[in-house]
């Protein structure tokens, strides 16, 4: 059941987070790949303040500021594409 909700809470993540940074989804695999990393990455991130979540509105949370955070690092990666 555990491994339901972390596919679920990553999907979720990773369609926000794409929402929020790029004003539309990127597809079922990739939103979930960007969500589970984006857990991982807002989980570390979240570690250094000592806050863990303790549900899974913490977790989505966590797994959102990741996923945007995971986002603008590749977009500063991949510049700005001209026109």
């Amino acid at each position: 059941m555990y491994v339901l909700w972390f596919i679920l809470i990553g999907l979720a993540a990773g369609w926000l987070g794409s929402l929020i940074m790029k004003g539309r989804g990127s597809g079922l695999i990739m939103n979930l790949v960007i969500g589970v990393v984006g857990g991982l990455l807002g989980g570390w991130i979240f570690s250094w303040f000592g806050w863990e979540p303790s549900s899974r509105f913490g977790s989505l949370i966590t797994a959102l500021v990741g996923s945007v955070v995971l986002l603008w690092i590749a977009s500063l990666i991949r510049g700005k594409k001209k026109a």
